[in-house]
């Protein structure tokens, strides 16, 4: 489904800071892929080029076979096939969580507000918050707005599901609820791609773990054997560190 091929990414006007180096990976459908590693080594830079949140500065990255970096190409059209779950939620503040989950679908997918709502409420009853509709964020646990992010995403009906880090500005009672709505839809057979440092859900929820570090994948494994037996140094003095707190 996903296919990259070595891409490059650098920050800076003099091309100081390499972020993405020579990536190659592909995730199948119905894969669920945990991108995991230390700060500042690449993962939500890596995730975040798949929907043109981040230009690349070299390489090709392809989706269902078309390159999604080409010019050209109609944003909207691949933005509304990718949910993206961010850290900090990004609901609109002013809008009701039904409106929330609404807006996306009746003005990029034309449905009619009635056939929306419907899929909506169902989405917010399937994480747990239907009674929560008429709740504005503010009104809401981070926990509880980070649920709905994930309903407005699957609002859309996207065949693939990206997650940056969805539970780091959670505090850890919440982090729990919203987890079990990723190994919900994990179940279910979607295409996830999931940075986070939430090891125990990577163990358990995982087809694959890939693990970078300074801009490259130095590993990829099933979850057993990234967690029993790493082979790259680098992997294994990250999951000594992990055991060591």
């Amino acid at each position: 489904m996903i296919t990259f091929e070595n891409v490059n990414k650098w920050y800076g006007q003099r091309r100081d800071y390499h972020a993405l180096v020579d990536v190659s990976e592909t995730v199948n459908r119905g894969e669920v892929v945990v991108v995991c590693g230390p700060s500042g080594s690449g993962k939500s830079t890596l995730i975040r080029t798949l929907n043109r949140l981040e230009p690349i500065d070299g390489g090709r990255i392809t989706l269902n076979g078309e390159d999604i970096h080409r010019k050209g190409l109609d944003l909207n059209a691949l933005r509304s096939g990718i949910g993206f779950v961010f850290q900090q939620f990004n609901l609109f503040p002013h809008l009701s969580a039904l409106d929330n989950c609404t807006l996306a679908p009746v003005y990029l997918k034309r449905a009619t507000k009635a056939e929306a709502r419907e899929r909506a409420l169902a989405l917010l009853d399937r994480v747990g918050l239907a009674h929560k509709a008429d709740a504005l964020p503010a009104q809401l646990s981070g926990g509880q707005q980070q649920r709905v992010a994930i309903a407005r995403a699957l609002a859309m009906q996207p065949p693939l599901m990206l997650f940056d880090e969805p539970t780091s500005a959670l505090d850890p009672e919440m982090v729990g609820e919203v987890l079990q709505v990723m190994k919900g839809l994990a179940r279910d057979g979607m295409t996830m791609l999931i940075v986070t440092h939430e090891m125990g859900f990577a163990r358990e929820v995982a087809d694959r773990v890939l693990f970078m570090d300074a801009g490259r994948v130095l590993e990829r494994a099933t979850p057993e054997a990234f967690f029993t037996q790493p082979e790259h140094p680098r992997a294994r003095q990250f999951i000594a560190d992990i055991r060591s707190h």
